[in-house]
């Protein structure tokens, strides 16, 4: 695993420190890393999403329901 020093002000190292401290996570180390995970997976998501409104700006006009839309996302989401 690689390492990579980083500088925080002090109030978010005793954050980070206390969310460890708590029991939530193992370390600070475990703690950065769900944070990275969890920003890649937002990111990922939102990317998809304006994939998706991309695609819907170029298909044109549909004339569907509110629920169906919804259904047509949710299985987009699904695969």
């Amino acid at each position: 695993m690689a390492t990579m020093n980083i500088s925080l002000p002090q109030a978010l190292k005793d954050w980070v420190e206390a969310q460890a401290d708590a029991g939530l996570y193992a370390n600070a180390s475990d703690y950065v890393r769900d944070l990275i995970r969890r920003d890649v997976e937002k990111r990922e998501k939102t990317e998809a999403l304006r994939v998706m409104v991309q695609e819907a700006e170029q298909s044109g006009f549909r004339s569907m329901s509110i629920e169906e839309i919804q259904a047509e996302l949710r299985a987009r989401r699904e695969r």
